[in-house]
């Protein structure tokens, strides 16, 4: 469930809450729910009438209050406050994060308490949201008939150097890199998770090498000391003047913006998988939660018929579904029992691996584990209880079919779309995605405006490898872009996929644009070592949390243009030469 945030001893908040968690309110204490998300705002949103049935079946109120993110008006806060006043405590009201449903609370409560009193009790609660003052001091000095302070009228958005949109792999790193070249930067990240995840462990976790909490740290440990935490989500982008709509509709201004959000995980897209997923043998190492459980199935099972999945292209890490094959493959073979399993490996793409060159060394473990390809097969729907499995199968001619398959172990690939806010804003491009140029990751229309990992359009592998060559390059021509200059920092597509073919062997996979091979030592990388699992199991944790999100760049040093780039292009273009406040 998710954390508890407790405002007054009458009314508490939190993020997204599901069905199950109404049974742990109920013995907690809490007599009420209310919801303040609209349906259908966000993939893997429990309806409203799902959450009420449950609730219910606890004994809690519920209320159902939708306030669309970004757009709390007078009327939600009336609404709110009467709310408020009308129901039994103590009361949990939740949103996407937390933040729209304490922003209605001190909108609400503000007619009657200090705006510096609200402001202090949210901060005690981790919400900081002292963009709504000018909204709550004017419902404050309405309700004691007092005109609004001449201060009020003229007040200010928070305006950064750098405000950077995400908190994981990509945000943290070009933040840090940025305040290593530049400690005075007014730099600014928006996050609302409050744990930050390495993500290349948990195909490992689904292997049984790693333990699952060693892939998790607290948000607080990975944000650099000198950037500020905005712990909110992201809305919604106005480019033109240079700020980001926050889910409460407060504003934060910037001089030069990097948007990182990562992606979305759609497991909407596929028919029944939800209802499935942690039990009756589906499973995913794409989820947190579910690679325990993956290598709880692959240590159970002695025979029968085992689906790996990818869907189509681009996905994060595109070798992890494959990898997930060959570890539990290898655990198999080392029981005994992979004679016994009828391994399929169902892709909806046409070829085993994208670049070339590595795969000749990949089918060796292909026919070493007797695994079946199966191109051009995407899955569409999931019989958890019954153990089917659906594939819209295409074939050279473009003509589709549907073929059904049984399984006693399924693992899951969802597939993958930029979050709903960059989909849906002037930044993305016509597949949904943020719109960059391949070598410097600035925005073609929006000179001030940069991107890296999974979110961006650039053509390269979406791993975190990618993320350590980028994050220089984003952080020396946001740099430039600051000092009235245009970006000389390209990158050449670094990506790494480290590909773990058995237990103690990896084929290091490194490629650029147009799958160039870009080792970084000097050894063949389509031969399988040693060595790389060394490098994959016990130094890339290290160098992941201690080097890479800290700032240090261990052999990512950027190339540069050789010719004068085009200067920077932004709205208020002129602000870029000024001194910082």
């Amino acid at each position: 469930m998710q954390t508890i945030r407790r405002l007054t001893p009458f009314i508490s908040v939190a993020a997204q809450l599901q069905p199950a968690d109404m049974a742990l309110l109920a013995g907690s204490g809490f007599r009420c729910v209310i919801n303040n998300r609209p349906d259908n705002e966000g993939e893997g949103q429990p309806s409203s009438e799902a959450m009420r049935t449950a609730a219910e079946a606890s004994g809690l109120e519920y209320h159902h209050l939708p306030v669309v993110s970004g757009q709390i008006s007078d009327v939600d806060v009336a609404a709110f406050r009467a709310l408020l006043e009308r129901i039994k405590g103590p009361a949990l009201a939740f949103c996407r994060t937390g933040t729209r449903s304490a922003s209605l609370w001190a909108l609400a409560e503000a007619h009657h308490l200090d705006p510096q009193v609200l402001l202090q009790t949210a901060q005690q609660a981790n919400y900081d949201l002292t963009a709504l003052l000018p909204r709550l001091e004017q419902h404050w000095q309405s309700a004691v008939d007092e005109p609004p302070s001449p201060a009020l009228k003229f007040a200010v958005t928070p305006r950064y150097d750098v405000l950077v949109v995400g908190g994981g792999a990509a945000g943290c790193a070009v933040t840090a890199s940025l305040l290593r070249r530049d400690p005075d930067l007014r730099i600014a990240i928006i996050e609302p998770r409050e744990q930050h995840y390495y993500q290349p462990g948990w195909t490992l976790v689904g292997a049984g090498v790693f333990d699952r909490a060693r892939t998790e740290r607290a948000m607080s440990r990975c944000i650099p000391a000198k950037a500020q935490w905005i712990s909110a989500a992201a809305e919604a982008f106005d480019p033109e003047h240079q700020q980001v709509v926050l889910e409460d509709g407060s504003r934060i201004g910037y001089r030069t913006l990097v948007v990182c959000p990562g992606l979305s995980l759609d497991w909407d897209a596929i028919e029944g998988v939800r209802d499935s997923l942690g039990k009756f043998g589906v499973t995913s190492n794409y989820a947190f939660e579910l690679a325990p459980y993956t290598w709880q199935l692959v240590q159970n099972l002695r025979h029968g018929k085992a689906l790996f999945t990818q869907p189509p292209m681009p996905i994060k890490c595109a070798g992890a579904p494959q990898k997930a094959m060959y570890l539990s493959c290898d655990h198999w073979l080392r029981q005994g029992v992979l004679k016994d399993i009828q391994v399929d490996f169902c892709s909806a793409g046409a070829v085993l691996f994208g670049v070339a060159d590595f795969v000749p060394p990949l089918m060796q473990y292909v026919d070493r584990y007797g695994a079946q390809l199966n191109f051009n097969n995407n899955l569409t729907a999931v019989d958890g209880p019954a153990g089917k499995a659906w594939f819209k199968v295409a074939d050279s001619d473009g003509q589709s079919r549907t073929i059904e398959r049984d399984f006693d172990l399924l693992h899951v690939v969802p597939p993958q779309h930029a979050p709903d806010f960059i989909r849906h804003s002037p930044l993305a491009n016509a597949d949904g995605w943020f719109e960059a140029e391949h070598e410097t990751l600035r925005h073609p229309r929006f000179g001030n405006i940069f991107s890296l990992g999974d979110v961006c359009s650039a053509p390269n592998a979406k791993t975190a490898a990618a993320v350590r060559k980028q994050a220089p390059v984003v952080a020396e021509n946001v740099l430039s872009v600051l000092h009235g200059e245009g970006p000389r920092a390209i990158y050449d597509g670094y990506g790494s996929c480290p590909l773990t073919v058995e237990r103690g062997k990896v084929i290091l996979a490194e490629f650029g644009y147009g799958g160039k091979l870009l080792p970084t030592f000097p050894l063949d990388p389509r031969v399988p070592r040693r060595l790389a699992w060394r490098l994959k199991t016990q130094w890339m944790p290290s160098i992941y949390f201690e080097m890479m999100l800290k700032g240090h760049e261990w052999l990512a040093e950027p190339k540069h243009l050789d010719f004068e780039p085009r200067p920077a292009e932004a709205p208020n273009a002129c602000d870029f030469t000024q001194e910082k406040k």
